[in-house]
């Protein structure tokens, strides 16, 4: 009896999902999370289910773009919805030096307060929404997308930032601008990517130019930004000592050649110190081996720094430069004692002249008080 009670049920069911499923078109559009997003199940999926032993095996995809990123959006078999965030990541280095107190004085209001004393960077974030919708990323309000936009300041010269997509960043970099001193001709650039997915079963993933988080928060945006920050200055010390190297070697061949080379001395001073500001700013300005606070608090901001900077080969990439600046620190103790030594002939043939004057005219005297001594 209750098979059949269950099948008659089953029947009336079925004979009315045609009106049903009309409706079911017409209701409001899923509301989500921005952490677990669970969509309403419809009165046919409940009660089907109830009769039915075999799952779902069909899934619905559909993809998305929101101010510069793209989320994607997962229905999985028990219709339940997931959006992983796809948050673009730009990094450039467009100076020498960032005033970061007048940034700060001018943009008091977009500063996010620092949750470290590293006093080398600011985070600046921008929105164009109401601030009571304070999670990173976007939400669905009254039918509107919103998203926050992150740009992190570097003291050293280096701005990334954070969900702006290619034709907004030139606005946000010429905010930098204002305060930046030494521009550099050519602004060098990265590109980078974080998909943030709830549903990871562990804290991270890496991949080929982008990193998979379980969740992404301004201490993430942080860690990520000093990584990208120090790797793209370090592309451009890096390019500086390779143009010493270049020019190291075509007077090395030069001497091969001639057995002579024609460096003046205030250019191979102008060298000496282009190296070793190089090598200063790398490691002081830098901080390639300063600890970060943020890391050292949290395992899992740890685990996302040793990852970054294995994945961008920070150490490797220091130990090139450090090779090269060596080299370069050979060639130019090589020449100075070249130098050193022209000016050591050159005094020694002046003292040699002075001398020979000195004899000549001693012995002039002398033969002229013999011609005037009476015979």
């Amino acid at each position: 009896m209750r098979r059949l009670q269950a099948l008659s049920n089953l029947s009336l069911l079925l004979r009315s999902s045609q009106n049903i499923s009309s409706s079911f078109t017409t209701l409001p559009p899923l509301q989500y999370s921005i952490s677990h997003n669970r969509p309403a199940r419809s009165v046919i999926s409940y009660f089907l289910r109830s009769f039915s032993t075999i799952p779902a095996s069909s899934e619905a995809y559909e993809v998305g773009f929101v101010s510069g990123h793209r989320a994607h959006r997962y229905k999985s078999a028990d219709e339940e919805e997931e959006v992983v965030r796809y948050v673009p990541v730009k990094a450039y280095f467009l100076s020498t030096s960032i005033d970061l107190k007048s940034l700060q004085v001018e943009n008091a209001c977009d500063v996010i307060p620092p949750s470290s004393r590293s006093l080398n960077y600011i985070a600046l974030r921008y929105s164009d929404f109401p601030p009571e919708i304070m999670d990173i990323g976007f939400k669905e309000h009254r039918d509107h997308r919103y998203s926050y936009r992150y740009v992190v300041v570097f003291q050293y010269g280096s701005a990334v930032l954070f969900n702006i997509a290619d034709h907004e960043a030139e606005q946000y970099l010429d905010i930098v601008r204002k305060h930046a001193s030494g521009l550099l001709s050519e602004m060098r650039k990265d590109d980078y990517a974080v998909v943030e997915k709830p549903s990871l079963p562990t804290w991270m993933q890496g991949g080929l130019d982008y990193i998979v988080l379980k969740s992404l928060d301004i201490d993430g945006i942080r860690i990520i930004g000093s990584v990208l920050g120090q790797s793209i200055a370090l592309d451009h010390y890096i390019r500086q000592v390779d143009d010493m190297v270049e020019e190291f070697t075509d007077i090395n061949r030069v001497m091969e050649k001639t057995g002579n080379f024609d460096m003046k001395r205030k250019k191979l001073f102008q060298l000496v110190g282009k190296a070793n500001s190089n090598l200063a700013d790398v490691i002081i300005r830098l901080g390639l081996f300063d600890r970060s606070e943020i890391a050292w608090k949290n395992a899992n901001y740890a685990q996302i720094l040793e990852y970054l900077r294995e994945e961008y080969e920070l150490n490797q990439r220091f130990g090139s430069l450090d090779f090269k600046l060596k080299f370069v620190e050979h060639n130019i103790h090589f020449l100075q004692e070249v130098l050193q030594n022209r000016r050591s002939d050159l005094l020694e043939w002046g003292v040699i002249i002075l001398l020979t004057i000195e004899i000549a005219i001693s012995m002039y005297e002398i033969v002229k008080d013999t011609n005037i001594i009476p015979s």
